[in-house]
């Protein structure tokens, strides 16, 4: 079986969906590894270190996933609209496995059904626990999220730890995490960690005790909606007018005393919420600083501006678009690391083919496209 690992194409992504080790844990389920030459450069991997693994380097796109079963990906494929078409070369029955951002780029699924490609969204691998080492959200927000205090670090024109100096005190800074997934519990273990002093809110009851667990302040309105505000799959609940103006009046009050505010908020499939208005911006102390991590699905602030970083009534907001690629290095092996667990199971182990039970639950809950059709219930029809 051949497995290629082209480069990623997509401006200011510089991730890679294999990594050395992960080379050789393929090598070892039955493929033969190609990567296209320079694939690895944005994460600081050369090509030696992939042919040193085991892989095949292939001069340019084409000749690597030329004939390929499996292709890797970080994004989903160009297409020829966008400059270059990637799915072009991919031969006909081969599995597609990445980030495919199926609700982002509705369009593009019949791309892949009509291309003959078996196509899995690794972001809708579903979260259940036997696949948890599958998880690329999280392994990629939880390097977000620690990203975004640095990010957040590097703006703010203050220190962030109580210093104790012969010409006076620093006070501590004051860090509010918006939203409490792995990005925002990454977000306030890091803030923590350099010295701040943090608080943090969320819709979901189960969130507290983790805020409290890191040594965060737990802010959210804690009525008899805020105890249902969650889904069987852990993702917060859509919440009612009522709650949204209460917790806003809230969340207004603290950020007033805030010094950085991460924001984390993303419902799957949705428009991110707004949960910083810019009423709530004008009242922030000039210097503040905001890190918008959801600014590519809309923003949680409706001044975030998508990779950009500007100043709006005396705060810096920060919209850096694919945070996770700003700390390449990291997370191409942790989501290599996920790819091996996904290929793992679907490759038969005494006879070193692909097997792909189609009742699998992670392969129902991920497979959007296979025999020329779209299939995932979600975008089918």
């Amino acid at each position: 079986m051949k497995l290629a690992v082209p480069k990623e194409r997509r401006p200011g992504e510089a991730r890679v969906a294999a990594s050395p080790d992960s080379v050789k844990k393929l090598s070892a389920l039955g493929f033969e590894v190609t990567v296209e030459s320079g694939a690895g450069a944005g994460a600081s991997i050369p090509d030696q270190a992939y042919q040193d693994a085991g892989a095949k380097i292939a001069p340019d796109a084409a000749a690597a996933v030329a004939g390929a079963d499996v292709v890797l990906k970080v994004q989903r494929p160009m297409t020829a609209s966008e400059g270059a078409d990637e799915i072009a070369g991919m031969k006909r029955g081969a599995l597609l496995i990445g980030m495919l951002a199926p609700y982002a780029a509705k369009d593009q699924l019949k791309s892949y059904a009509d291309a003959g490609l078996t196509a899995f969204s690794l972001e809708l691998v579903p979260r259940i626990t036997r696949a948890q080492s599958m998880d690329v959200l999280s392994s990629q927000a939880n390097l977000a999220g620690y990203r975004a205090v640095l990010d957040g670090a590097h703006e703010f024109g203050r220190a962030f730890p109580m210093m104790m100096t012969a010409a006076g005190t620093v006070p501590p800074a004051r860090v509010f995490v918006m939203g409490v997934g792995v990005a925002g519990l990454q977000a306030i273990a890091t803030a923590k960690r350099l010295g701040a002093v943090v608080s943090a809110n969320d819709v979901r009851p189960a969130t507290k005790e983790q805020v409290e667990s890191l040594g965060g302040t737990f802010i959210a309105v804690m009525d008899d909606e805020f105890k249902q505000a969650q889904t069987a799959g852990g993702y917060a609940k859509e919440m009612s007018a009522e709650y949204k103006q209460k917790q806003a009046a809230l969340v207004a009050e603290t950020i007033k005393k805030q010094d950085i505010v991460i924001c984390t908020a993303l419902i799957p499939g949705r428009k991110a919420p707004m949960l910083v208005s810019e009423e709530m911006v004008k009242t922030m102390k000039p210097g503040s600083v905001i890190v918008d991590l959801a600014v590519e699905q809309g923003g949680n602030c409706p001044l975030s501006e998508l990779g950009k970083v500007v100043k709006k009534h005396g705060v810096t907001l920060v919209g850096h678009a694919n945070v996770p690629s700003r700390i390449a290095v990291d997370a191409s092996a942790l989501y290599a690391r996920n790819l091996v667990s996904f290929l793992t199971p679907l490759v038969d182990k005494e006879t070193k083919q692909l097997k792909i039970d189609p009742d699998d639950e992670i392969v129902k809950g991920s497979m959007l496209t296979h025999d020329g059709k779209i299939v995932h219930p979600n975008f089918a029809g």
